[in-house]
């Protein structure tokens, strides 16, 4: 069935339009080729044969286009019988593709390859974004489980890396004796991250054996010490809780001060010992103090205490008063609050780690 000349003049007309288009978009990558060759820092051959292969397509759709848009041309004012005649010009563009075939698939390939590739990266460093957090919930979780005994408020505040070495803890060794624990790795990255990943996790297994927080700690300095070589300092305040004698037992490797308000007063609760592998045969001692309903403990790291403003740090003493002024408010408020506190008093954005527990018995 052959087409009215109205149709195929139209079938021109629209076809020589596309050629239009394409051919300016063929110009325009024949330019970007040519900056790519001439450039001061030219384009690897990679590049430059997907660049030459992409304008060598543009240019043979456009040439594909103003072929048939001619031939559609001619064919409308031509006499019946003549009427194939001018497409006949099509196998011009067809043999350029059968040439050219291979360049063009080998191309395409390559761009897929490169797809997969960019992917991957992709993948990969949104792996290397999502790891430090990942690693942090680890260390410093923002779901602590849910204890009857004790209201729990918590803040980690990543400092100038997303990988650092503040951690905290809290979990039962018995069913009346529940363990808080809160320490620091000095540096940042993935050493004191994985040093405070053993240390946090290794504490555990030597409280539940040896219940005494001092000789707990006494274990693991001797474990760490072994590992890590005297190369990262550790701080750790460990403390557990007897809901039966209404008891808290207590041992601190260097860690800062702890705070406990208990009947109207808050007494601070001091190291007991050096700073964890700073000498492997180091000796802590535990200490014991009376708790009741309605007590709150408040320890941190001491990214919170030396946060400054010029010379002067926020320090120990501004963390208590802070705790005296109300200590009846929940727990969580208290911690973000004392946090907002220090970061208005520094001169300049906290460049440590942070972690604060405030705990309340209930």
């Amino acid at each position: 069935m052959l087409f009215p000349r109205a149709i195929l003049f139209v079938i021109s007309i629209a076809c020589l339009a596309a050629a239009l288009l394409w051919g300016k978009a063929a110009k325009r990558l024949y330019r970007a080729l040519n900056r790519m060759k001439q450039g001061i820092h030219k384009a690897n051959d990679e590049v430059l044969f997907l660049a030459q292969s992409n304008f060598e397509k543009d240019l043979h759709t456009t040439v594909l286009y103003l072929v048939f848009g001619l031939a559609s041309l001619v064919t409308s004012f031509l006499p019946v019988a003549s009427l194939q005649l001018p497409f006949l010009a099509v196998f011009v563009p067809i043999a350029y593709s059968f040439k050219n075939g291979t360049k063009f698939l080998n191309a395409a390939k390559i761009t897929e390859q490169r797809s997969s590739i960019e992917k991957r990266a992709e993948e990969v460093l949104a792996q290397e974004e999502l790891a430090p957090m990942q690693w942090s919930a680890r260390l410093a979780p923002e779901d602590l489980p849910f204890f009857k005994e004790i209201e729990i408020g918590r803040v980690y505040q990543p400092g100038t890396g997303a990988l650092g070495g503040d951690f905290y803890d809290i979990y039962q060794t018995s069913p009346t004796r529940l363990a808080v624990v809160i320490g620091d790795v000095t540096g940042h990255g993935v050493d004191p991250s994985i040093t405070a990943f053993q240390a946090k996790y290794l504490l555990r297994i030597f409280l539940r054996q040896y219940r005494d927080p001092a000789q707990a700690l006494e274990e693991l300095n001797l474990a760490i010490s072994d590992q890590t070589q005297n190369e990262e300092l550790i701080s750790m305040w460990v403390g557990v809780f007897d809901f039966q004698s209404q008891t808290l037992r207590f041992a601190s490797a260097g860690h800062p001060v702890g705070w406990l308000w208990h009947d109207g007063e808050v007494m601070g609760l001091e190291s007991t010992g050096p700073l964890l592998t700073l000498d492997p045969k180091g000796s802590y001692t535990s200490w014991e103090v009376e708790t009741d309903p309605g007590d709150v403990l408040l320890l941190y790291t001491d990214g919170l205490s030396e946060s400054r403003s010029g010379d002067s740090f926020y320090g120990e003493e501004r963390i208590a008063t802070f705790l005296r002024k109300d200590p009846g408010k929940d727990m969580q408020s208290l911690a973000e609050e004392l946090l907002e506190s220090a970061t208005d008093f520094a001169s300049k954005p906290l460049g440590d780690d942070v972690a604060i527990l405030a705990i309340r018995r209930i």
